[in-house]
């Protein structure tokens, strides 16, 4: 009888791992993943790729998505339309990916999109962005200005004594999408805004508009560049100035903070991630990071950590409705959540979700220490006449 019994689990361990092989022997379910390798964006890039190659290894070694393996097409889109517009072609018609999870520039964003629309490709734009860019295929997890603005501004009214703003951003959608909501939100309350300037999202050089700062002398500053290298100049330019100002970033994210040096230090940000969030589903996350890329790792951020979560928040729409079909999926993602390191995110209101909301300071070494926290901030009416 116990050797029947043996015989017999063998067999059914023999059996499940024919039956898993089978599975992974069909099709894989590819995942295009569009990102700025080149561009503004390189700064970033490199952990929105991590976070990815970490959320597909994790699924697929929990069984893939519908007991098939999940595969990553990851693809340049040069941190501009032009560049998307190729690499969303190549995802959609020649890679035939059964979705799209990318974090992008908004000037790429904007330029797939009927790509997106003609292909019928489940979208999920994992990006912090400037709002109210809407599609049929898209849903996104990541901020907009009516969860992000409010926690800088409301901060230096109110602990800094701020009266006056300057505003500066990147000549594109997101910089001037942003800081014309901060602009209306600091006159909303009380505040004035006594300079604005924008730079194109190429431009380097920032001596002209940190000599009108000066000469207009605000109480703080504000800006709202293209993730990434913009940033970086900006910040770099601004110390190197002396200027000592409050300064909020509105496009920082703790990755590019770290590798900026003292230059963004003492800088405030908002953020619906960082890494000092201290929770269990958090601190598995950077642990699982942290051992997979080990002296590799690029710093989990408010651009990656989102990028992470959506192919979590795929395979549960696909799972849900029981097959890859765009057009049982779309629907799903708004239906689905995800409990992960940022709390549990739900793309159900105008196809954003709530988000808890963290005001930050960078500190010496880098990290960001967390002042306050704003639970479930609602997002807004995004795309109230989508279905």
């Amino acid at each position: 009888m116990q050797t029947f019994q043996r015989f017999f689990r063998l067999s059914a361990v023999a059996a499940m791992a024919a039956i898993t092989a089978g599975a992974y022997a069909a099709d894989p379910i590819k995942i295009g993943v569009a990102v700025g390798l080149s561009g503004a964006n390189s700064v970033v890039a490199p952990a929105v790729v991590q976070s990815s190659q970490l959320a597909v290894e994790e699924i697929n070694a929990a069984g893939g998505i519908l007991g098939r393996k999940v595969e990553l097409e990851i693809v340049d889109d040069a941190s501009g339309a032009v560049g998307a517009q190729k690499a969303f072609d190549t995802l959609v018609f020649q890679k035939k990916v059964a979705a799209i999870i990318a974090m992008e520039t908004s000037a790429a964003r904007n330029a797939a999109l009927p790509i997106v629309s003609k292909g019928k490709v489940p979208y999920i734009y994992t990006s912090f962005y400037e709002g109210r860019s809407c599609n049929n295929a898209m849903y996104v997890n990541g901020w907009v200005p009516e969860q992000q603005v409010a926690p800088v501004v409301d901060y230096f009214l109110a602990s800094k004594s701020a009266k006056t703003f300057f505003l500066v951003g990147n000549d594109y959608s997101f910089g001037r999408g942003m800081l014309n909501f901060t602009k209306k939100y600091i006159e909303k309350k009380g505040g004035k805004v006594i300079g604005e300037e924008f730079l194109p999202i190429d431009g380097s050089d920032w001596t002209s508009v940190i000599s009108k700062i000066r000469s207009v002398k605000p109480d703080a500053l504000i800006s709202a560049t293209a993730g990434g290298a913009p940033n970086v100049s900006l910040a770099k330019q601004l110390k190197g100035a002396g200027m000592t100002l409050p300064y909020g970033n509105l496009a920082i994210d703790e990755g590019t903070a770290k590798t900026m040096g003292d230059a963004a230090s003492g800088m405030y940000m908002s953020a619906s991630y960082l890494t000092s969030i201290d929770t269990p589903e958090n601190k598995k996350f950077v642990a699982a990071m942290t051992k997979k890329f080990g002296a590799d790792l690029k710093t989990p951020n408010e651009l990656s950590e989102p990028q992470y979560e959506a192919f979590y928040l795929y395979k549960a729409a696909a799972e849900k409705v029981g097959s890859t079909d765009a057009a049982k999926v779309i629907p799903a993602l708004a239906e689905v959540s995800f409990n992960g390191p940022r709390g549990t995110v739900q793309m159900n209101k105008s196809r954003h979700t709530p988000l808890s909301m963290r005001l930050g300071q960078v500190q010496a070494d880098g990290s960001v220490k967390i002042l306050q926290t704003f639970a479930n901030v609602d997002p807004g009416a995004q795309c109230p006449n989508l279905n």
